[in-house]
């Protein structure tokens, strides 16, 4: 499941033993090398949506953690791209490993914040973020999409990939309930809490979160992942304007 370069079993029991900031500070040197960093594949599809959608001037990757998202909004931003994580460990690892681009484009930069308290104010016209939100509880969501609301431009956007349900049949459904499962029993045995939970971003809760903070929401096939027996996309990208 990791590669040589990624974290050992005893590293990871460190991280999950953590606060999730801490646990994160933990795991930045390796992070890239584990199974939870987004693919490519998933911000390349995300990417190929985005473009006709712009022109974007700047760019903000939310929970940005060693930068991939922030890399990818590269060619999509013309003049600034942001990264924006509360671990300070993970920002160092996003800045040794994402440069803008040579001989011009736009600047990168790395801002230590909390996503629930975003310190941003009608700056940007694009906004994404890819594998965190497990980290946000239902309750926090309203703060977490308020701030990004009032970091768009009017007219801006705030994107990210969202995955259909897997079925009762299918063995992941069962291991992302027993991930969750236990994630509940030992943040209420264990503190500090790490807070990361699989099955608590669903579809329809998100988009009623979304119109609560004055987006219009659109749903976006990504056909690079495929449809399900019914039809429905396998992965569909949220693409949420400010009005």
């Amino acid at each position: 499941m990791f590669s040589s370069q990624g974290p050992t079993l005893r590293e990871l029991a460190g991280q999950a033993l953590s606060s999730t900031e801490r646990g994160y500070d933990l795991l930045a040197p390796k992070f890239d090398h584990t199974p939870f960093r987004t693919p490519d594949r998933f911000l390349e599809a995300t990417a190929e949506v985005l473009r006709p959608l712009g022109p974007f001037d700047a760019g903000l990757d939310v929970c940005c953690g060693t930068g991939a998202g922030a890399r990818t909004l590269l060619p999509l931003c013309r003049e600034r791209v942001t990264g924006v994580d509360f671990s300070a460990g993970m920002l160092a690892a996003a800045d040794r490993a994402v440069r803008g681009p040579v001989g011009g484009g736009p600047v990168v930069e790395w801002v230590r914040a909390d996503a629930r308290a975003l310190p941003f104010a009608g700056g940007f016209d694009l906004a994404v973020s890819f594998g965190a939100f497990g980290h946000f509880l239902p309750a926090e969501r309203p703060a977490l999409f308020g701030g990004v609301h009032r970091a768009l431009r009017p007219g801006g956007l705030f994107a990210f990939p969202i995955g259909a349900p897997q079925p009762v049949t299918s063995p992941w459904h069962w291991a992302l309930l027993g991930f969750d499962g236990m994630m509940r029993v030992r943040n209420l045995l264990w503190r500090p809490r790490f807070v990361m939970y699989y099955r608590t971003f669903a579809l329809g809760g998100v988009r009623e979160d979304l119109l609560d903070a004055g987006f219009d929401v659109s749903l976006l096939p990504l056909e690079e992942f495929g449809r399900r027996p019914d039809g429905s996309p396998r992965w569909r990208l949220v693409v949420a304007r400010k009005g």
